[in-house]
């Protein structure tokens, strides 16, 4: 059986080498792009995220990402959103105190951190759901997390009861409690960076690549 293609989506976030590295050494074949044709067409798109979040917004609509992420999602094709990459995801940000749309995937708002020391950063433990896939084998680790801003709540909040598949969500603790992680369908995201996270982010990476 071929190795999955994965796409690591160029769009000028930061440096994206680690996350390519990374999906190669756990059997992925990658390609770093923005072409249309390609990421339409991976078995999975990873998205990215270094930075500002309106930075990273207005980055990814320069090549038309917003789109494409829907156009994936629509047709079941999984997608993976790291750190910024993750935060996109939600509604709206309130980052430097105005609010700034993202792509609504999920609802919810992402604002600052509410701890003694921000950013985090470093390693810290997360909560994940029973029946998470994501974190299959790596429930008891730690991950690797540099942020300042979280979403801080459930997106299955906003769901009515008539949801099939609501969305799981994982948490982590900086001063507060935070949304680490969210797996729902084809679409899923981790705050922190599984490329730095050692052997246990390899692992989740892994999980990830299995269910394409």
């Amino acid at each position: 059986m071929p190795s999955p293609r994965v796409v690591v989506l160029n769009y000028g976030s930061g440096n994206v080498r680690s996350a390519v590295r990374a999906l190669e050494r756990v059997g992925a074949r990658v390609d770093l792009t923005a072409d249309a044709g390609s990421v339409e067409s991976a078995d999975g798109l990873l998205v990215p995220g270094v930075g500002a979040f309106g930075a990273v917004m207005e980055m990814l609509r320069a090549v038309d990402a917003p789109r494409l992420i829907e156009r994936r999602l629509a047709g079941g094709r999984p997608v993976l959103g790291i750190c910024v990459g993750m935060q996109v995801m939600f509604e709206s940000s309130q980052e430097h105190g105005s609010t700034i749309p993202g792509l609504a995937q999920w609802e919810g708002e992402v604002s600052r951190l509410d701890a003694p020391v921000v950013p985090h950063m470093g390693w810290s433990e997360v909560r994940p759901p029973a029946g998470s896939d994501l974190f299959d084998g790596v429930a008891d680790q730690r991950f690797y997390f540099v942020h300042s801003y979280a979403a801080k709540t459930d997106p299955e909040a906003g769901l009515g009861p008539s949801a099939t598949r609501p969305p799981l969500p994982t948490w982590a603790h900086h001063g507060e409690d935070f949304l680490a992680a969210v797996e729902n369908g084809p679409l899923s995201a981790t705050q922190f960076h599984p490329e730095k996270s050692g052997d246990a982010g390899a692992e989740l990476l892994r999980n990830w690549l299995g269910a394409l």
